[in-house]
């Protein structure tokens, strides 16, 4: 069994793509965030095959002394997340290596997991889909309780398990069989078709597909070197997107829109200045 590692991604929201048919494809763009390879594990010494994954960038006195500890060791800077999978011997990645988004292959399908959106205690209405109680006549200002929840005296007690009123949401979610639509290595960007669970900022991981074939042109066990031609067509290849640690993401893109502006409209002022000079 070919088993490749994951990746860990953060989710940047959703947007649309157009095809060469000019039909629109739903997509949700994941960033990978200096995604590394932090640690391995052995059959030897733990008794499987395993990659330590970490992902993002955090301040060295904000992780624990433990986790500084592993960081130093495989000679990596300290990671915000922290995730392992399970890998096939032949597929062990070496420590400090960096995975790009060229993991994964166009029209490939992954297995998507992350945190749902927390939606705080709901009804039995909006939480299980019950239907409620009557509108009109005989129901008295309980038009969407969840009913009955027991039997009689015996057994005298509400069975585990039973769907009623409670939290809802904030809890891993697992969403199968998504495409992967566009790749783009030099921004580290993924477009999955479709939603993937979690809000916007929010980690989820990305999986190959265990109920789908994986494609023959697929890296094993991971990319070998980042490929210079971008697979995304929606994205702007003449303006790069540079993202930094101290900013937001669309701060940085406004002052490069505003950067480039502002340096076209300097030589076109430059440019007329020349010409009222030669009219002269």
């Amino acid at each position: 069994i070919k088993m490749r590692s994951g990746i860990i991604a953060k989710k940047m929201g959703m947007t649309r793509i157009f095809n060469d048919d000019g039909q629109q494809i739903p997509v949700t763009v994941l960033r990978l965030e200096k995604l590394q390879v932090v640690a391995q594990k052995t059959v030897d010494k733990d008794g499987y095959f395993a990659v330590k994954l970490g992902a993002g960038s955090v301040k060295a006195k904000n992780s624990n002394k433990s986790l500084r500890g592993q960081f130093a060791v495989s000679k990596v800077e300290p990671k915000r997340k922290l995730k392992e999978f399970r890998v096939s011997q032949n597929n062990l990645i070496d420590i400090g290596k960096e995975i790009n988004a060229s993991h994964y292959v166009e029209g490939q399908y992954v297995d998507v997991s992350g945190l749902s959106i927390g939606k705080g205690f709901a009804g039995a209405m909006k939480r299980h889909n019950f239907s409620g109680l009557r509108a009109s006549h005989g129901v008295s200002i309980s038009h969407r309780s969840h009913g009955s929840t027991g039997q009689c005296q015996d057994p005298g007690r509400v069975f585990k398990g039973k769907k009623m009123a409670g939290h809802m949401g904030d809890c891993n979610v697992t969403i199968q069989n998504l495409r992967v639509v566009k790749t783009d290595p030099e921004k580290g960007i993924i477009l999955i078709k479709g939603a993937v669970p979690g809000a916007k900022g929010g980690w989820v991981t990305l999986k190959d597909s265990i109920k789908k074939k994986l494609p023959d042109n697929i890296p094993f066990p991971t990319a070998n070197e980042l490929k210079t031609e971008s697979t995304t067509n929606n994205l702007s290849a003449n303006n790069p997107v540079t993202f930094t640690d101290n900013k937001p993401d669309n701060e940085s893109i406004i002052e490069n829109e505003v950067a480039e502006t502002s340096t076209s409209e300097s030589s076109n002022t430059k440019n007329d200045d020349m010409d009222q000079k030669n009219e002269n």
